[in-house]
């Protein structure tokens, strides 16, 4: 069992079940969904949870009945919210466009600015992993590499991202990465960097480092969601890391958490994953 930190956003998802594709100037049926637990706290969270872990959330939540709600569920899940600053006003919805082939498109509210306060005591922490645009993220992770696995995911602006292992979805990277990965990697994480991990849904995942890169498989599933499948990746990756496993087995088992979450109808992982860790132990 590992001591693991996430700083990374807690969402209540509003979900819109349309009846065709999205276009650009089409008119469309949905059904709702319903509003669900979500974003990457959540999604990376309640998995690592299931796998045994000690987990804890940095985030922040309005002080309204659905940050009340957030924070209750959250918890419900395992997660240690202790760390989750409220502020003033309204905690915002997720509205996520889900489509029949299981795609969907998220639209968001600008976040209130959010300032991390000073670092933890790393020595009790075995893992961070960042998904957030938080002020004071990247101050975090230069304190913790010495002690700890620092995991980040590519920020959607230029923003750098210490750790010894950056995460992408190569959706992410169009327009912004020319054909050396790995000296793209370093210039945003800084010369600490040991694995630059690049995610392409069904197509599997690559790793590069200075030396090579390999691809490793996705797991084969019947997709019914493809919310919440990268922050699933993200868990299974750091679960891989925290029980000792080689850089490459660890992309394997995150594969097969994403492969589990993609067949789930929700954006938080399924009840499959749990039983795959269940039977696991």
């Amino acid at each position: 069992m590992a001591n693991i930190l996430l700083v990374a956003n807690l969402n209540c998802d509003r979900i819109f079940n349309l009846n065709q594709t999205l276009k650009a100037g089409g008119r469309f049926h949905y059904q709702d969904g319903g509003q669900r637990l979500g974003g990457g706290g959540a999604n990376t969270g309640i998995g690592l949870v299931w796998a045994g872990h000690q987990v804890s959330l940095v985030s922040q939540v309005g002080r309204d009945d659905v940050g009340d709600w957030l924070l209750a569920e959250a918890s419900t899940q395992g997660i240690n919210c202790s760390l989750i600053q409220r502020r003033p006003g309204n905690t915002n919805e997720m509205l996520l466009m889900m489509t029949p082939d299981g795609e969907r498109t998220i639209i968001r509210p600008e976040r209130p600015q959010f300032e991390l306060p000073l670092p933890p005591n790393w020595q009790n922490v075995d893992a961070l992993y960042i998904n957030s645009s938080t002020e004071g993220a990247a101050s975090w992770a230069k304190t913790a590499m010495s002690h700890c696995w620092v995991l980040a995911q590519l920020a959607k602006d230029q923003r750098p991202r210490p750790c010894h292992v950056l995460i992408a979805s190569l959706s992410d990277m169009q327009g912004r990465c020319g054909d050396d990965k790995w000296q793209f990697a370093k210039s945003v994480a800084g010369e600490d960097l040991k694995y630059f991990v690049v995610t392409d849904g069904e197509n599997g995942s690559t790793l590069y480092t200075a030396t090579e890169a390999v691809h490793v498989a996705a797991e084969p599933s019947t997709v019914v969601d493809t919310t919440g499948a990268g922050d699933a990746y993200a868990a299974g990756l750091i679960h891989g890391l925290v029980n000792h496993l080689a850089i490459v087995e660890a992309m394997a088992e995150a594969a097969v958490w994403s492969g589990f979450a993609v067949a789930s109808d929700s954006s938080i992982p399924g009840k499959a994953l749990k039983q795959y860790l269940a039977d696991a132990t």
